[in-house]
């Protein structure tokens, strides 16, 4: 299976995003944890990433997309993976598509995961991150309805759209989201 991970910052996918890679033994290609690293590890792109992210601003496009073509590439994404945090905007979208079809490799899903705006607001309050502050989870969550939410639209009129309800037990919504790939899972 290939899967886009959707949902904005707080809705929980990097936990759910873990519980479906051990399910479905597929890779997890998930822009934050890349970004991270290359930052931690104080790459070139890096500590460009980080400029970005300490204003809660997102990344450039030409940096995710230098990050996740490579990584594409790799063995374990030969079975399948799970895209979380990419691609953000219709410009990344486009790139994305136009990357697998060269590959023939289609997206087999969407899976967008809602929450209201006011319980993220209060999840990433509570998470402890320096870069959670009350200023810089306002910018992330209108960069997210601005940049993010118009690829609903688009993997919509693709027919890979598929949303679960993102409140809940980490449990409750993992089952949500298993009742919707199982179909695709026994293909």
């Amino acid at each position: 299976m290939r899967i886009v991970f959707i949902g904005p910052p707080g809705a929980g996918k990097g936990t759910q995003a873990a519980r479906l890679i051990e399910t479905y033994q597929m890779a997890h290609l998930s822009t934050g944890d890349m970004l991270r690293a290359a930052r931690d590890a104080q790459t070139e792109v890096g500590r460009k990433a980080d400029e970005y992210m300490s204003a809660g601003n997102l990344v450039p496009d030409e940096i995710i997309v230098a990050i996740i073509s490579d990584r594409l590439g790799e063995p374990d994404c030969q079975q399948g993976y799970l895209l979380d945090g990419f691609p953000r905007t219709i410009a990344q979208a486009e790139s994305l598509d136009a990357m697998l079809d060269k590959k023939q490799t289609p997206l087999d899903v969407v899976l967008e995961l809602k929450v209201p705006e006011e319980e993220l607001f209060n999840r990433l309050a509570g998470r402890g991150r320096a870069d959670d502050t009350p200023e810089v989870i306002r910018q992330r969550l209108v960069a997210y309805r601005q940049q993010t939410e118009p690829l609903l639209a688009y993997y919509s009129g693709k027919g890979l759209l598929q949303s679960i309800d993102g409140v809940g037990t980490v449990d409750e919504i993992f089952e949500r989201a298993k009742a919707v790939l199982a179909p695709l899972a026994s293909q």
